[in-house]
């Protein structure tokens, strides 16, 4: 018998694994808003004396190591719906370890808000907006309210796990003025549980109870949601805004992105990002890369807010602010490009030399006291270098005919860390 038992309730009765561990266990640690689910289930009388009302996530992981280490023996700790759907099954595990817990879930709360609105859910997007944190001190949330926009043009139907701060009359504002139906689903299992359907902007006038799911799904009609089907790489210079050509040119940028060498996951700072196009292609090649575009002018910025809500990449945070002072507050990147540094490089790279201990650092530079000081300074910061020329031409019309035209080359100099 494990140590530890996470048991899932709310939507159906105990099966036999989860009464026997209820019977067995020393200590049962539950929320107080799960005591009240808990109490009209079969055997509740029987245990009722062993329940431990905790409600945080920390007092609750905390408390069980204290009994564990003290000999109390079997734990079972109460969760809602699935333990391991955006619960706090993920921290049992990593807390105690696998072989010291057992998991043993119920219908989760989004199985049951589709069930409830007869709608299949195999092509749904998940999220959940529920706390911001994984409660190990480390955000499992990639999105806000915000973000809808962008998500409900690549998905037909999302859905969103909420809590008190982001409710669905925030979600719904988000949206207000889309062709969308909202569903809120409420106390699901309960007695008192209500389905409420509506526009955005009707959902956004309501308040609901605690806790529920929203189910948005798109309608058919225009919407200012849907958007052009974009692709993943090659986002052309005249689909993005931009001002006075500063963006980093097509063919630049697809050097520049293979050079960085992109993982699947982890985090990407643009510095001096202009209108954001790195970052954008970026953030759009992969979708759990957290990307970060450091931006001082007011202009720029207000440009990559553009193009960012044009294409939609949740995973890409605007910074307004001048490196390096900026990205004091900025998660340790696995990747950097530097597009623009304003004079101060040398204290860019100093802090990715310190912040990033092994990783690959892009630095465009369109002059050659640029280049010098971009190499002087990542090989005193220990980067091994590559540096390449990327000169191109352009076709443009000169009468009845085509002449290439030479844009200003661009040096692309890699400095990789292992």
């Amino acid at each position: 018998m494990a140590k530890l038992t996470v048991i899932g309730i709310g939507g159906r009765p105990l099966d036999a694994r989860a009464r026997q561990a209820i019977i067995s266990a020393r200590i049962i640690v539950a929320p107080r808003r799960l005591c009240e689910i808990f109490a009209g289930y079969a055997g509740f009388a029987e245990a009722q004396e062993k329940v431990r009302r905790i409600d945080t996530p920390d007092e609750t992981i905390a408390f069980i190591h204290e009994s564990l280490s003290q000999g109390i023996g079997h734990i079972v700790l109460l969760a809602s719906g699935d333990p391991l759907f955006f619960g706090i099954g993920r921290r049992a595990v990593r807390e105690f370890g696998r072989d010291a817990v057992e998991i043993v879930p119920d219908v989760s709360s989004v199985q049951l808000a589709f069930a409830r609105i007869r709608e299949p859910w195999d092509d749904a997007l998940l999220i959940s907006l529920h706390g911001k944190s994984d409660g190990a001190g480390g955000t499992t949330v990639r999105y806000g309210p915000e973000d809808l926009p962008g998500l409900l043009a690549a998905h037909r139907t999302i859905a969103v796990l909420t809590d008190r701060a982001h409710n669905p009359a925030v979600i719904a504002a988000a949206c207000a003025g889309a062709r969308l139906l909202f569903s809120v689903c409420e106390r699901l299992g309960m007695d008192d549980e209500r389905i409420t359907e509506g526009s955005p902007d009707e959902i956004a006038a309501m308040s609901f109870g605690d806790p529920n799911v929203v189910i948005i799904r798109s309608t058919p009609g225009p919407s200012r949601i849907d958007a052009p089907a974009y692709p993943r790489l090659g986002l052309r210079e005249e689909e993005m805004a931009h001002a006075g050509g500063l963006i980093t040119k097509d063919e630049v940028r697809a050097v520049t992105l293979h050079c960085l060498r992109l993982p699947e996951k982890g985090v990407l700072w643009d510095i001096g990002a202009g209108s954001g196009a790195v970052s954008i292609e970026a953030a759009r090649l992969c979708s759990d890369l957290r990307v970060f575009a450091v931006e001082r002018d007011e202009g720029q910025v207000a440009l990559i807010h553009k193009n960012r809500a044009l294409f939609g990449p949740p995973s890409l945070t605007v910074v307004d602010g001048e490196a390096p002072q900026a990205l004091a507050s900025l998660p340790a990147p696995d990747r950097v490009f530097i597009g623009g540094s304003g004079g101060g490089l040398s204290g860019i790279i100093d802090v990715v030399r310190r912040r990033m201990e092994g990783g690959i650092v892009v630095i465009n530079a369109v002059t050659l006291e640029t280049l010098h000081e971009a190499c002087r300074e990542l090989e005193k910061a220990g980067y091994a270098l590559r540096i390449s020329e990327v000169s191109v031409a352009r076709a443009k019309p000169v009468g009845d005919r085509r002449h290439m035209a030479a844009l200003n080359p661009v040096f692309v100099i890699t400095g990789e860390k292992r």
